[in-house]
């Protein structure tokens, strides 16, 4: 564009670029409808960018005076360069989605209905919006359920194929729709514990790429639960299937969607214990053996910290071959965050469950020589804490050995053993 002064009312805002597709919002004020959309919903603001009021509708309605303007003055302009928008296709309307949904109860249309919402939902984001609004999630959720109980009663001797190639369908549909925060609460709130249930099923015999959207919707559903309790009745067998998709190694936003998952629901109930039962603490470690990923480290080590605050986790960690020591290694080599995390699970090893052979495991391992290290390097005040409190707890046991310097144990200040766990 050959330095045309471009008039300041056709600038977005929020980009200061040309409008494309110009739409007003309930505070008067006009912008280009990518850039509120995402301001608005991925984001989740409830205010104006310009005028800071609350927006009390978050419908959008297509300023065409703006847009009928902006393309009159590309045309005028077109000899510098300026090229004109096109005029916008309109958003899926919901009369058109709920035309959809009724075409999708006979069994034979199903497939070409969910064909054309993912096709829907493909082509562009404001289409997510309104899909959303629509019931969409309700709609494709309630469709899973219903295949999955159909599934269960036919005898397995029957081909089951294209049962499971709509529930696969609706299920890719579902994750794409990247519901917002309130979409997902309203989806648990919905459909519940069936649902989940069902995501369950997929989980445990869906097709690789099924299971990896499976896992990927229950964290994002997770994430928004308000009443924490409610993560206190998930069945043993929903931690067995979360530990397979730890081991099947689907995909990495699998295993960080399953990781994620047990970090949220661990610390409620007797989930730690159900998580230790069904092999958490020796897939994890088998992983960090392995795992050069820092945020997966990071959260490798959180829910290994969580589980060692119990018995059963400390002593599955104890009896793995490896445990200690790939715990001690990754303090000071991954981040502050898995240093944290790698000291604490320490601290509940030394305090919980120090026997002889453990503090002399922990010796042999390097662990107690990289605790005297943490007292050194900036890793944070808290992290610090805890590595004196464990060092200043066994000190006796240690004083005789080489690798630990009497000084150090000796000058270690009486504020390292106060407030470890927080």
């Amino acid at each position: 564009m050959d330095q045309v002064e471009v008039p300041p009312y056709f600038l977005c805002p929020i980009t200061l670029e040309i409008m494309k597709d110009p739409v007003t919002i309930s505070s008067g004020i006009t912008y280009d409808r990518e850039s509120i959309e995402k301001w608005m919903f991925s984001r989740d603001n409830s205010t104006c960018p310009v005028t800071k009021q609350v927006i009390s509708d978050s419908e959008l309605t297509p300023n065409i005076t703006v847009r009928r303007l902006i393309q009159s003055w590309c045309v005028l302009h077109a000899s510098h360069g300026v090229e004109r928008y096109p005029t916008p296709k309109a958003p899926v309307s919901k009369p058109q989605l709920l035309k959809i949904f009724k075409d999708a109860k006979s069994p034979q249309t199903q497939m070409k209905c969910l064909q054309r919402l993912k096709s829907i939902a493909f082509e562009n984001e404001t289409n997510k919006i309104c899909m959303e609004k629509a019931g969409t999630a309700d709609f494709l959720a309630s469709l899973i359920v219903k295949q999955i109980l159909v599934e269960s009663s036919i005898e397995e001797s029957e081909d089951l194929s294209e049962l499971a190639r709509i529930r696969d369908e609706a299920l890719c549909i579902l994750v794409h729709l990247q519901l917002s925060e309130s979409g997902l609460k309203s989806l648990l709130r919905n459909n519940g514990d069936q649902f989940i249930e069902s995501l369950m099923h997929i989980i445990q015999r869906g097709s690789y790429e099924s299971r990896a959207y499976a896992v990927m919707l229950l964290k994002s559903m997770f994430e928004v639960v308000d009443d924490p309790t409610e993560l206190t009745i998930l069945k043993p067998e929903f931690f067995i299937e979360l530990v397979q998709i730890l081991k099947d190694q689907i995909s990495q936003k699998a295993s960080k969607s399953s990781l994620k998952i047990l970090t949220i629901v661990c610390p409620w109930g007797r989930n730690k214990i159900k998580a230790v039962e069904a092999g958490a603490v020796s897939s994890l470690i088998d992983l960090l053996l392995d795992t050069s990923n820092k945020r997966a480290c990071e959260m490798m080590l959180t829910v290994l910290d969580f589980l060692c605050q119990c018995a059963e986790g400390r002593a599955e960690l104890l009896k793995h071959s490896a445990g200690l020591a790939i715990v001690s290694k990754k303090i000071l080599r991954v981040s502050q965050v898995a240093s944290e995390r790698g000291v604490r699970i320490l601290h509940s090893i030394s305090k919980f469950s120090a026997s002889h052979r453990v503090l002399q495991e922990m010796l042999q391992i390097g662990a107690v020589t990289k605790l005297c290290l943490v007292l050194q390097v900036n890793c944070g005040t808290k992290t610090m804490k805890t590595a004196g409190a464990i060092l200043k707890l066994h000190a006796r046991s240690w004083k005789n050995s080489p690798c630990v310097p009497m000084e150090l144990l000796d000058s270690c200040p009486s504020r390292y053993s106060d407030g470890i766990r927080g």
